[in-house]
């Protein structure tokens, strides 16, 4: 990358974190605090495109950093936790589609003044990494990114998901409610009936590092060491909060994405028996991500419920035969009856949407329609899928959420 080049993404950067903290001191004036975008965009687009070179969009994510940050502190106050006003000194820069452009070995950005090109710095293609896996595979939507400038480098943390249709049923009536089904797991934290995945291996790994080192300090059973498992103890607290405060908020962006006004997961209570791998800590993490999610959801109007676990892992999602013989492996679901053949978590998904919108059907005197929304369509209660579908395979296009494809000044 050419020095003109990397010192207009440093004035970029600039200006950006000029723009989020901009709103946020607007946000935090007077006792209530303010966290509808839409007011907060009314109040600071006109200023913030008048004292900045940003073009719209980016004062638009500017504003949406903002507001995110601040609807995070209120939700904290909410649980009755201590949470400051937001400030924002990272030089990082947030993207989407409107203003970045990602091919496969390059990608350009907007700037203050033009857009830039650089080429990613990225392992070989035919390398099983995430790169190779998502970031050059066509089943795979680019959704946005986030530059982040540290050690005199650029990265740029690509987001991706994958190819979702966004086609929803019966548009013309307003009566029309949909929901989002959530399945919780260890390898995979949170998987939805979009076909979106949040990999749990991150959280596994803390969770094995944090009890190695507190084993291994109990062992000294000295002062300093019992103050350090203190010190440990409240590292590991941070990073588990702020993992689930991402997964909580992307799954809640999910549900908005897809006009879904409720999030169903299965019903907690006694899920250690139910996966045989799950520890103590499992139940802990599932338990403390659906808080997160419950009251991220009530803020912008969507309602988070449970339903019963039974036979949601053996319930073919397409046709509806219930076999334990279908769950042929861990990460696999295959119809004895007709074949159909997907990732587990993403059929347990779909099945738990679907358990819900059961749940609530209403008698034949009438009720609105609802839909479990997919990655293809909605499927309703009786198991058909709108729009109709052609050979529909099942194939999720399954995707972890949030993968990472760091490079060296790297553009969209």
């Amino acid at each position: 990358m050419a020095d003109s080049d990397a010192d207009l993404l440093h004035q970029t950067i600039s200006e950006f974190l000029w723009a989020a903290n901009y709103v946020v001191d607007q946000a935090w004036q007077g006792e209530y605090k303010t966290t509808s975008k839409a007011e907060l965009q009314r109040e600071t687009y006109d200023d913030v495109r008048a004292e900045t070179r940003l073009q719209a969009n980016l004062v638009q994510n500017a504003r949406n950093k903002a507001a995110d940050a601040v609807q995070s502190v209120v939700a904290r106050w909410k649980q009755g936790d201590y949470a400051g006003k937001p400030q924002f000194t990272a030089s990082t820069l947030v993207y989407d589609k409107r203003c970045a452009t990602f091919n496969d070995d390059h990608a350009t950005l907007s700037t203050v003044e033009d857009r830039i090109t650089a080429e990613y710095v990225l392992p070989d293609a035919s390398r099983e990494t995430p790169h190779s896996e998502y970031l050059f595979n066509d089943d795979y939507e680019l959704t946005g990114a986030e530059l982040h400038y540290r050690d005199g480098e650029f990265y740029l943390h690509v987001r991706t998901k994958a190819d979702v249709e966004s086609e929803t049923a019966d548009d013309g009536n307003t009566e029309h409610s949909t929901v989002l089904g959530v399945d919780l797991g260890i390898e995979n934290v949170a998987v939805t009936s979009t076909g979106r995945f949040w990999t749990g291996s991150e959280l596994n790994h803390w969770h094995r590092e944090f009890e190695k080192r507190r084993g291994s300090l109990q062992q000294r059973g000295t002062r300093a060491a019992h103050e350090t498992i203190q010190s440990v103890g409240r590292t590991e607290t941070g990073r588990y909060d702020h993992f689930f405060h991402t997964v909580s908020k992307e799954l809640v962006a999910e549900a908005v994405e897809h006009d879904c006004d409720v999030i169903a997961f299965e019903n907690l209570t006694g899920i250690r028996e139910r996966m045989p791998n799950a520890k103590k800590f499992h139940a802990w993490a599932f338990r403390r991500l659906f808080e997160y999610v419950e009251y991220k959801a009530e803020i912008v109007d969507i309602s988070v419920e449970q339903v019963s676990p039974a036979y949601t892992s053996q319930r073919c999602s397409k046709c509806g035969t219930t076999l334990r013989e279908n769950r042929q492996a861990q990460e696999r679901f295959c119809c004895q009856k007709c074949g159909y053949e997907v990732n587990a978590d993403y059929n347990a998904a779909k099945n738990i949407g679907v358990k819900y919108l059961r749940s609530t059907q209403t008698s034949s005197g009438g009720g609105a329609p609802v839909n479990v929304r997919l990655n293809r369509g909605t499927l309703n209660v009786n198991g058909d899928y709108e729009p109709a579908s052609d050979g529909q395979n099942g194939s999720p296009r399954e995707s972890p959420a949030r993968n990472e494809a760091n490079g060296e000044a790297v553009s969209e």
